[in-house]
């Protein structure tokens, strides 16, 4: 029995070194592959039930598993679509057929790193076929609440839609001065007409006046202005809203809004400061300063200054680029300097990385050794951040694998040896002479 026992021993190791091998050479085949992780083999030992009188070899099993938990060097490129996981996580792609399935009945997919490029379709894949998956951003850039045990709210990353934009105007801060001396009885300067360019929803560029009239009293000083507001998108001689100011005079609060009492369509809010408008393409909020404060319009012994007139939105931009930051969000650069958001892009983890199922092109699937899967926020809990213009190396040493290589060869030979030793002793069991 301990004869035969020898055999199945030096058979198993035999085998075992076998695959052993085919771990290194896969290694060794892909030590230049983006994201490959490294095969690993685990042998442990068989044990027969013995006796003391004899021993019975039990030999060796092995078992192969992917290091998916140990993460390669990252290294920098020129595409800001070439994205990595910079430390623990997988973000989620899905194969051509999930593209247009259902989000239940899509295959999920998870990669450590993917050189991306937008299809003719807008669509942001790889070149071995799997597109990239997100939550998508509405027109504030705000995710809302989406399922983190899941992929059910994600979708494939698509730019084609974000080729052109428009960002219409909805705030407008007015950081005038207003010249004191006009209030004073006697003065002639007349209106002062301050005209600011704002967007529409179609991108088009129109122009909001303020015409801010001074009242004149027959002595003294009045500090009192009414202002009328003037769109060029409707009839441009036709007030679209009014506003009465009165400024302060006093030690403390010289030239600082008294009061302001708005009219002709147009609300003010004393405790924001904002002078609400309704234009063609929707309500703007005017900032011209709260009550007694500094900010917003001011009435000094200085000349008619708008030295802080800002505004958002902007005209109709062209594409230019789209990148990823740290925390995952996928933002469109256009050519006119907006950025918008239209994606973030989740990393996901499970308890057992090693558990995870692998597939082609440095993919993986989620099993019941890996456990449920869970999407952070990149940069978040235990996961690391997305680098773009980078690439996650290979985990594979190409020094370590050679070293594997040579105990492998050696092991395999010796157990050769058992074999043909274990051979030549039957041999000479046959020719036993009776």
């Amino acid at each position: 029995m301990s004869i035969s026992s020898s055999l199945n021993a030096g058979v198993m190791g035999l085998n075992v070194n076998a695959a052993r091998l085919s771990t290194i050479s896969d290694n060794i085949a892909n030590s230049s592959t983006a994201g490959y992780k490294r095969s690993q083999v685990d042998f442990s030992s068989m044990v027969l039930q013995q006796r003391s009188s004899s021993y019975s070899a039990g030999g060796v099993r092995v078992d192969t598993f992917k290091d998916i938990a140990t993460t390669g060097s990252l290294v920098s490129t020129g595409s800001a679509t070439d994205i990595a996981v910079a430390g623990r996580g997988l973000f989620p792609v899905t194969n051509e057929s999930g593209l247009n399935a259902s989000p239940s009945s899509r295959e999920l997919q998870l990669l450590p790193t993917g050189s991306f490029y937008a299809d003719q379709n807008g669509n942001l894949r790889t070149q071995s076929g799997l597109f990239l998956l997100g939550w998508p951003a509405d027109s504030t850039g705000d995710i809302g609440n989406v399922s983190r045990n899941s992929g059910i709210n994600l979708s494939p990353v698509n730019i084609a839609t974000s080729q052109f934009t428009a960002t219409p105007t909805s705030t407008i801060d007015l950081g005038i001065n207003l010249p004191a001396d006009a209030t004073i009885s006697g003065a002639t300067t007349g209106d002062y007409n301050l005209p600011v360019e704002y967007f529409d929803n179609l991108g088009r560029a129109n122009s909001l006046t303020f015409q801010f009239t001074p009242t004149v009293p027959a002595s003294g000083a009045s500090n009192q202005w009414n202002v009328n507001i003037f769109d060029s998108a409707g009839d441009p001689a036709v007030s679209i809203g009014t506003l009465a100011l009165e400024f302060s005079d006093t030690a403390a609060s010289g030239g600082r809004i008294l009061t302001a009492t708005a009219g002709g369509g147009a609300t003010y809010d004393p405790a924001t400061g904002n002078l609400a408008l309704t234009l063609p393409h929707g309500p703007v909020e005017v900032y011209v300063g709260r009550i007694n404060d500094s900010a917003g319009v001011t009435q000094l012994a200085a000349p008619f200054s708008p030295t802080a007139v800002t505004k958002d939105g902007g005209p109709i931009g062209d594409l230019s680029s789209v990148e990823i930051d740290n925390n995952g969000y996928l933002q469109a650069v256009y050519d006119t300097g907006l950025r918008r958001t239209l994606y973030q892009i989740p990393v996901g983890d499970v308890p057992n990385m090693n558990g995870l199922n692998a597939l082609d092109a440095q993919a993986f699937a989620i099993s019941a050794s890996s456990g449920s899967l869970y999407l952070w926020n990149a940069g978040a809990g235990p996961v690391g951040g997305i680098s773009g213009f980078s690439l996650m190396e290979s985990t594979t040493d190409i020094a370590a694998e050679l070293t594997d290589l040579i105990e492998t060869q050696r092991a395999y030979s010796s157990n050769a040896k058992i074999v043909q030793t274990v051979d030549e002793m039957l041999q000479e069991t046959t020719n036993l002479k009776r």
